[in-house]
């Protein structure tokens, strides 16, 4: 199959090249080849759609809890401890598989609409959301939560729960991967994180946790511990496993030392940090310190949205803002991190970029707003993607050489019925 548009941005690990009159050869689930239409095989030409626009790969989601679409907006104005302990988990005490799997279907949906194909999740009822991922099309790494309060006296019954799950459906050749997913070190004990670690570099699968939100948590793990939760971690031996550690919002210097020593990544959630409060995270610090950073959405009871366009023009904004330094994050810098900085945490390289061998998720984005133009040169549309582009401006999306989003419509699910279903879900869990 191949694809035409106006520009194509061909992405790698390192860098992003614009494409005037650019070419997209896929087959197979992969990509074959990209670069500029002049020099492309002819023999493609039988197969070709020349969709105009933009072409890029799809963003990869690096930190969600997607079914919380049912909760979207819940406890707003609290700050984090309370938000979750008086306005979430009550609720969530009271979801079932069913709500689980239409809250997923949901924000699935609303992540392929907005060109988000992969996500990165943490959450209960794990089947669910590998049904959902299923039947969406999307690109799913499902780590289940770990939590004191349901498992924190029987951890090896969930780990062997877990593992089980990643038996039974973890395919690096698809679009279905798991992994394990402790809460924080401030909710189980740096033993019990330990122990996930162990099994998760066993199995060669990611470490999910969340690290250093919030200052009343780096506070409450100074008071017991009298050292940092990223240190607590790397005195178990967890580091040792594939971290990606959500927020970072309070790292120090040290410990962002140790994780980019422990070549772990940082998954960024700007607006969910800015809307509970938790502050500003110092991503130019983490990147040059050898940290892997992505960017994540966070669950959209804190966002409430799970469009990683606005992430993407947060992540640069804030760092140049905190750092009173225009060059503290680049565009293309942002591009990798909204890209294959997620695929590369996600311990797939091949996710989140478009080049040849590449993965074949990729996204059309229409240019004819005008907010990209004048568009004079290939090159610029790169500045106007992370400080102008959102959701609504992706009309196509192909994840694994499958088109599930085709002239702005989804093509794998029933969105009015999924819509249908989380309304009415959602009211009986806020009644």
């Amino acid at each position: 199959m191949r694809v035409t548009a106006d520009i194509v941005l061909e992405v790698t690990q390192t860098a992003v090249v614009a494409h005037s009159d650019g070419v997209v050869d896929f087959e197979g689930g992969k990509v074959t080849w990209v670069g500029p239409a002049a020099d492309a095989d002819p023999a493609g030409e039988s197969e070709s759609r020349h969709l105009g626009g933009l072409i890029m790969p799809g963003l990869v989601n690096a930190h969600a809890h997607t079914p919380m679409t049912l909760l979207r907006s819940v406890g707003d104005g609290l700050d984090l401890h309370r938000w979750l302990t008086e306005a979430i988990w009550p609720l969530e005490r009271q979801m079932t598989v069913d709500d689980v799997y239409w809250g997923m279907m949901l924000g699935s949906s609303e992540m392929l609409l907005s060109g988000v194909t992969t996500s990165h999740e943490m959450y209960l009822f794990d089947g669910a959301l590998i049904s959902a991922a299923n039947d969406t099309g999307a690109r799913l790494v499902a780590t289940p939560g770990v939590v004191q309060a349901l498992h924190g006296s029987g951890i090896d019954r969930r780990i062997s729960e877990i593992s089980d799950l990643h038996k039974a459906h973890n395919d690096p050749t698809g679009r279905i991967s798991v992994g394990f997913g402790p809460h924080s070190p401030y909710d189980l004990e740096p033993s019990q994180v330990a122990e996930l670690a162990d099994q998760a570099k066993a199995l060669d699968a990611v470490l999910h946790v969340h690290l250093e939100e919030t200052e009343s948590e780096r506070n409450q793990i100074l008071s017991q511990h009298n050292k940092t939760a990223t240190q607590l971690l790397a005195d178990v031996g967890a580091l040792e496993a594939r971290v990606v550690a959500a927020h970072g919002v309070w790292l120090d210097e040290n410990d962002m030392k140790l994780l980019g020593h422990a070549n772990a990544s940082v998954a960024h959630c700007p607006q969910s940090n800015l809307k509970l409060g938790s502050g500003f995270a110092d991503i130019a610090g983490m990147a040059a310190a050898g940290i892997n950073v992505c960017i994540g959405t966070d669950g959209p009871a804190s966002n409430d949205n799970l469009d990683l366009w606005d992430e993407l023009t947060l992540a640069p904004t804030l760092a140049r803002g905190l750092r009173r330094n225009p060059a503290a994050v680049g565009t293309t810098e942002a591009v990798l991190m909204a890209t294959t900085n997620g695929g590369a945490a996600l311990g797939q390289p091949d996710v989140g970029t478009l080049t040849a061998g590449s993965r074949a998720d990729l996204i059309r984005l229409s240019l004819d707003h005008p907010k990209f133009w004048p568009g004079v040169d290939a090159d610029s549309v790169i500045s106007h993607l992370v400080f102008g582009a959102s959701g609504y401006d992706v009309t196509d999306v192909w994840v694994n050489g499958k088109q599930v989003v085709s002239g702005s419509q989804l093509t794998t699910v029933d969105l009015d019925q999924v819509k249908s279903e989380a309304r009415s879900r959602a009211q009986r869990l806020r009644l």
